[in-house]
């Protein structure tokens, strides 16, 4: 991989655009980034891995964006990298995440992270991705190496190698690991301890299981358990065995009890049934002998029985009688309240309100006016005419009294807008005359402007006039002084030239003018002093600087006289405050003009309108004319038609307030004669049907042998007395057939025969032996239960044993490969864990490829050893060795331990094992080339002999056309190395300089 340029904007302590160029920086070879100390040194390698990876390393990555603080707020930051890798040009641009303003308002807007890969394919650049995820994926693959591999390789930061080469072998395996993809074998380790831990976790809850099961056993038996497990399956089947023979010793005593208690209780039961017998008897004879004094009581019953079904048939024509005779009631009421409105009728008199004619007459007097209501009926629609002709006359006198007002109006606009349109026809031609005189006017507005512009333009460059005068008179005086200076500096070195020329002069030697080798009386110089050929230099440089600078003042000054006077001729005489003025008065000309200009169009169309209005003003006062005298004529004939209407309606309606209130009346007082006929007839059905009910009363009376009503209401008995007259009964005959069949019963006759029995002797004897047998059971019940529950866990003891074996194996086997990995165990003879194994070869590739350089640095003395011994600080732990080094001296023939170098030893040696390192890790990662180095730091710590052998060996990696970067601040190297880079900083951000 080879950088060919790095352009920076607003990164870092660059404020603008800085670029880099290592192309010429490494043509040669070797080049230095020098620079003091803040000055941004780091920042140039910080930018190359933020270019590549979109960060950069250790905790300057953790920081916030790597914007520039100096540069100005909306200068977007931005890294441009150009390389070639593996034969392919390729350029990144990336831009960090920022804060930029707002485009309106105030505040910020964050931007995020952005990229744009491209790659040179021909003769010209194409995109790859603009996405950051795939471009960290493009350098990944293209590269092969990581960001904290990169910096390992590329960058050799010897502060962290020399840290290294002291550090203890956990923190040295933890560095290592960065660089080499072996966290796999570390994640082996880290599993074994896991697995280890999971089987013991397991052989644990198996040990738990097994001792569950020996307790719950304990318990059972009331014994305690062995602690030995090889003694468990013994003892539980030992205590198993002598529970199941006791168990089997006591049924036989348990049987003996339980016969005895069932003897016992048969003696009781039958007692208790003895009992029973003569006591169902007794209650029998009582029962017999109550129920035979109540057979009267049973005798009324079925009379008042007998006696409600002769009632039920009666009883249904007794109701209809009386309901004949409240509809009689009724209908009486009803013919008086019907006769009592009709009766103060003119046409019905007193053989219409009584005596057998009172329904024809009411009829006939009902049809009367039925017959007048058909003859008013055709007098409707007059009626309604007439009311249509009241509306309509009304709506035409309303619409006449609005024609006449608006005929009104239109005359009086007839009058008033001829007026009007001569008016706006004045105006009009008015405003087209002004209208005319825009171009003049923008004309003169224009020249106006031109003649400010001008004015202050010239007051402008007489302001600068003034200040140049100042400048060129400066400028003059500075040059003349200049002048003066270097004259006199020649004229004395020419005047001393003699004692300049005796300077040289050295005893022994011969003069350069005359050859003599003895220099009796050498010239000697002035008091003020001989002048060299520096001091004459810059003296000429001064005049000539200082007579160009008065020569570009005097040119300037010129210059601005003629734009000076020009502008006075533009502005034409016209001060900046009257030239303003004319400007103002030509811009309200010019308003006018094009304010009357827009007034056209207006007064056009309103001159449209106003004779538009004129001409229909006219039109209307015609139509509104002729519309009133069609109007008028129409409501005369209606006028006339109303009047007749209403004459003939007014005879027809008599003494009624009108046609629809005479039919109103005439109509209710039909319907109350229709009424009052109605009810009599109703009255007449009524009497007539009352006589026929009472007839059949009588007729059913004599049927059921019933004296008169009262009897047969006496005897009637609803459905529920009924029904329970009939249960007393049944129950009574029910009792006594019972009482009779208990006494015919012959166990109960032979059970009165019996003695009584002694129950309570029989109860005491039935508890005493179901005491003894209880105990008896439940004593073998429990010598059977603890015997059946010892077996059941005997099997359960048997089970978590076999169930455990497996898992004591499984944990034994990982408890050695975990010990075994982690370096704990007596098989792994060196104490080295596996990752640290794994390590260690690269470590000795490592050693071996930093000790071709270290012998040339150290000239032989020193040797770097890999050891599995612990390093200084590796602490007490057993697996804490594995990733040692130390330190051969070629010159005692004694290792040592790194932490005993010298300052320059370490740098020296830790530059050796960065390189080393470098090649073993570009070997790992593919053997991508690594064509451009930076070594940062730590030449400061080197004596001048030491400093030359290790830039002897950062010269020999030059070998086939790598370029080697050194950063370092030592004054020392910029003798060394032609070829820099120089970071300057100043209050406004650092910038770079190429050197060489």
């Amino acid at each position: 991989m080879r950088l060919h340029t790095l352009t920076m904007t607003a990164l870092g302590p660059f404020a603008g655009t800085e670029t880099v160029d290592f192309d010429r920086l490494g043509a040669g070879g070797l080049f230095l980034i020098h620079g003091p100390t803040g000055a941004g040194k780091t920042s140039v390698l910080d930018a190359v891995c933020f270019a590549l990876y979109g960060d950069v390393p250790g905790a300057r990555g953790r920081d916030r964006s790597p914007r520039s603080d100096h540069a100005p707020p909306g200068l977007r930051p931005e890294v441009t990298l150009e390389f070639t890798v593996q034969g392919r040009r390729v350029r990144i641009e990336r831009n960090p995440r920022w804060d930029r303003p707002k485009k309106r308002g105030s505040g910020t807007v964050t931007e995020n992270q952005k990229v744009r890969v491209y790659d040179w394919r021909e003769d010209r650049w194409e995109g790859v991705t603009t996405r950051p995820d795939e471009a960290g994926q493009f350098v990944g693959d293209l590269l092969g190496l990581t960001l904290t591999q990169f910096c390992q390789i590329v960058m050799l930061p010897q502060g962290d190698f020399a840290r290294f080469l002291r550090a203890k072998s956990d923190d040295r395996r933890k560095s290592l690991e960065r660089i080499f993809n072996t966290r796999v074998f570390r994640d082996v380790e880290e599993w074994f301890g896991g697995h280890t831990r999971k089987l013991e976790r397991e052989v644990r809850a198996a040990d738990e299981r097994v001792r569950a099961v020996a307790g719950r056993i304990a318990e059972v038996s009331r014994t305690t358990a062995p602690e030995a497990p090889g003694e468990l399956t013994a003892w539980a089947a030992e205590l198993a065995s002598v529970f199941t023979a006791t168990a089997g010793d006591a049924e036989a005593v348990t049987a003996g009890f339980t016969g005895a208690r069932d003897r016992a209780q048969e003696a009781l039961t039958a007692g208790r049934d003895l009992r029973s017998r003569q006591e169902r008897l007794a209650a029998a004879r009582e029962r017999h002998t109550l129920m035979t004094g109540d057979r009267e009581w049973r005798a009324r019953i079925d009379g008042q029985l007998a006696a409600a079904e002769r009632a039920d048939p009666v009883l249904p024509f007794l109701r209809a009688r009386d309901h004949r005779r409240t509809e009689l009631d009724k209908a009486e009421l009803a013919v008086t309240d019907r006769l009592s409105l009709v009766g103060d009728l003119p046409d019905v008199g007193a053989t219409a309100l009584s005596g057998p004619g009172s329904p024809a007459a009411l009829r006939s007097a009902e049809r009367s006016r039925r017959d007048e209501l058909a003859r008013l009926d055709l007098l409707r629609g007059d009626a309604e005419r007439r009311r249509s002709l009241h509306r309509e006359l009304g709506g035409l006198d309303r619409r006449i009294a609005s024609v006449r007002t608006g005929a009104l109006r239109a005359r009086e606009r007839v009058g008033a807008l001829p007026a009007r349109v001569e008016k706006v026809t004045g105006e009009l031609r008015r405003a087209r005359e002004q209208s005319g005189l825009a171009d003049a006017a923008g004309t003169a507005l224009e020249l106006a402007r031109r003649r400010h512009g001008a004015a202050v333009e010239h007051e402008r460059l007489g302001t600068e006039l003034e200040r140049a005068e100042e400048r060129c008179r400066r400028a003059v005086d500075t040059a003349q002084a200049a002048r003066d200076k270097a004259q006199e500096l020649r004229e004395r070195r020419i005047r001393q030239m003699s004692a300049e020329l005796a300077d040289k002069l050295v005893d022994g030697e011969p003069c350069a003018v005359c050859g003599a080798t003895g220099h009796p009386s050498p010239a000697r110089p002035s008091a003020e002093g001989l002048v060299s050929d520096e001091e004459e230099r810059a003296a000429r440089s001064a005049e000539e600087s200082t007579a160009a600078r008065r020569t570009e003042a005097e040119n300037s000054l010129v210059e601005l006289r003629g734009r000076h006077t020009a502008a006075a001729e533009r502005a034409e005489g016209r001060t900046v405050a009257s030239a303003a003025a004319e400007v103002d008065v030509r811009e309200h000309e010019l308003a006018e003009v094009r304010a009357a200009a827009r007034e056209v169009p207006r007064l056009e169309e309103e001159l449209a309108q106003v004779t538009g209005d004129l001409e229909r003003a006219r039109d209307q006062e015609g139509e509104l004319a002729r519309e009133e005298s069609e109007l008028v004529a129409r409501r005369d004939e209606g006028a006339k038609e109303h009047r007749r209407l209403t004459e003939s309606l007014d005879r027809a309606r008599g003494r009624d307030a009108g046609l629809d209130e005479r039919i109103a009346r005439l109509r209710g007082e039909a319907e109350g004669l229709r009424g009052a006929a109605e009810a009599v007839d109703q009255r007449d059905r009524a009497a007539e049907e009352l006589r026929t009910a009472a007839a059949e009363v009588e007729r059913q009376l004599a049927e059921a042998r019933f004296e008169d009503e009262a009897e047969v209401v006496g005897a009637y008995l609803d459905e529920r007395d009924r029904r329970a007259k009939r249960d007393r009964a049944r129950e009574f005959d029910d009792g006594l057939a019972a009482a009779e069949a208990q006494l015919a019963d012959p166990e109960l006759v032979a059970a009165g025969a019996e003695p009584a029995p002694d129950l309570a002797a029989l109860e005491a004897a039935a508890e005493e032996a179901a005491g003894f047998a209880d105990r008896a059971v439940a004593w073998q019940s429990l010598l059977a239960e603890r015997a059946r529950r010892l077996a059941a866990l005997r099997g359960d003891l048997g089970e978590q044993l076999s169930g455990s074996e497996p898992v004591l194996r499984r944990y034994a086997v990982a408890q050695g490969l975990s010990a075994l990995a982690a370096g704990t165990s007596a098989d792994n003879t060196d104490s080295v864990r596996l990752s640290a194994y794994v390590l260690a070869a690269r470590l000795e590739q490592v050693v071996e490829a930093a000790n071709q350089r270290l012998l040339t640095m150290s000239d032989g003395r020193y040797e770097l050893r890999y050891t599995v011994d612990k390093a200084a600080g590796d602490g007490r732990a057993r697996s804490a060795g594995g990733l040692g080094m130390r330190v051969l001296d070629a010159w005692t023939g004694v290792e040592r331990d790194p932490a005993t170098l010298s300052g320059g030893e370490t740098f020296f040696s830790s530059l050796a094992l960065a390189l080393g390192l470098g090649d073993v890790a570009t070997a790992e990662a593919g053997g991508t080339e690594i064509d451009t180095l930076f070594v940062d730091e730590g030449f400061g710590t080197l004596d001048e002999d030491t400093l030359e052998e290790v830039l002897d060996v950062l010269d020999r990696l030059r070998d086939g056309g790598r370029a080697v970067g050194v950063v370092s601040h030592v004054a020392d190297l910029r003798q060394r190395v032609t070829t820099r880079l120089q970071v300057v900083k100043d209050s406004g951000g650092s910038r770079v300089r190429h050197h060489g």
